[in-house]
């Protein structure tokens, strides 16, 4: 099949049989995503669904994962997620689950009854972009869900069985409330216990509605030691479950090129060292942020040459004194 846009999936899912469904993502408002920003959202049609499976197996393929993008497959209407169900069951019967990501708002739209049957039909990992533990943050960043309402979808998946992957963000509480966002995150994953979390360093770029934000001063990034040392803290307040789980945890720092991944907690001290040794290599260094390479060659001077990043209270007074003359 021909793909459009961008392939967007967890790196635990690397190795599943990628089938579209849908072109972008249903929501597609998050003010840091630009994964599906220039896609029309759209559903594939069914014929074109099934024409992919029967080349797959035409090829010889008989996949035991099948993944369901873009994003949000999970948002489809029950009967339209029934019929690509069908589909995979007619091509592949011997597929043992069908994974994809959700949001708080389309579990919510599904009621018990059809999560289960959901269940019963292979569905079985959902991956959810929680991103943090702050309400207000979610509110800012035009997340769909609060707090409380995560908790109570989650309660529903897990109660049929279905499986909750979390993904996070460092950095994007902003500047200086990274150990804040880490505290609440952690309390929210060690209540929930989500089979695996998936943690990625908030990327800057200037084609997002959160770069409007940067520039008037109304979110000032976190530089990556700062997101590290969020990180950490975050790794260190993980926590076993009641029936001793142990959380699959994968977090990315892809602009410093660091991985750190185990289970939590217990490769928790190993993980730590090594977030504690990059932390002291680059501490002392000029900040470094992780910016979309090639939006901006020196991201503490950008948009023209005008200090965005690294603004104390007098710096930003003065730009957006400068910004309301040049308005």
């Amino acid at each position: 099949m021909e793909y459009e846009g961008r392939i967007c999936r967890a790196p635990m899912e690397r190795a599943s049989y990628m089938l579209p469904v849908m072109v972008g993502c249903s929501y597609n408002k998050c003010k840091f995503c630009n994964l599906f920003r220039d896609l029309k959202y759209r559903e594939l049609p069914l014929e074109q669904v099934e024409e992919e499976l029967q080349r797959v197996k035409n090829l010889g393929g008989n996949p035991r994962k099948i993944f369901l993008g873009d994003g949000n497959a999970f948002g489809l209407k029950m009967d339209r997620l029934r019929a690509i169900l069908d589909l995979i069951d007619k091509y592949f019967p011997d597929c043992q689950m069908i994974n994809m990501d959700a949001t708080v708002t389309s579990i919510r739209l599904k009621s018990d009854e059809e999560l289960q049957e959901l269940y019963d039909r292979k569905v079985r990992h959902l991956y959810l972009g929680i991103e943090s533990g702050l309400d207000d943050v979610l509110k800012f960043m035009r997340k769909e869900h609060t707090q409380d309402q995560a908790y109570k979808e989650i309660a529903r998946i897990q109660r049929v069985g279905l499986i909750f992957d979390a993904h996070v963000m460092s950095g994007v509480a902003g500047k200086g409330r990274g150990q804040e966002n880490a505290i609440a995150l952690a309390e929210f994953l060690n209540k929930t216990q989500p089979d695996r979390i998936v943690n990625f360093s908030l990327f800057l770029h200037n084609q997002v509605a959160l770069y409007e934000d940067i520039k008037s001063g109304a979110f000032i990034p976190a530089d990556e030691v700062e997101n590290m040392e969020e990180e950490r803290t975050l790794i260190e307040l993980l926590k076993e479950g009641p029936d001793g789980h142990q959380m699959l945890y994968d977090g990315f720092n892809d602009f410093l090129e660091l991985r750190v991944k185990g289970k939590v907690p217990k490769d928790a001290p190993r993980m730590i060292e090594k977030l504690t040794e990059a932390i002291e290599k680059y501490k002392d260094e000029p900040p470094i942020y992780a910016y979309v390479r090639g939006d901006c060659p020196d991201l503490s001077m950008c948009d023209g040459g005008r200090w965005l990043w690294e603004m104390d209270d007098s710096k930003l007074a003065q730009y957006n004194e400068k910004e309301k003359k040049l308005s």
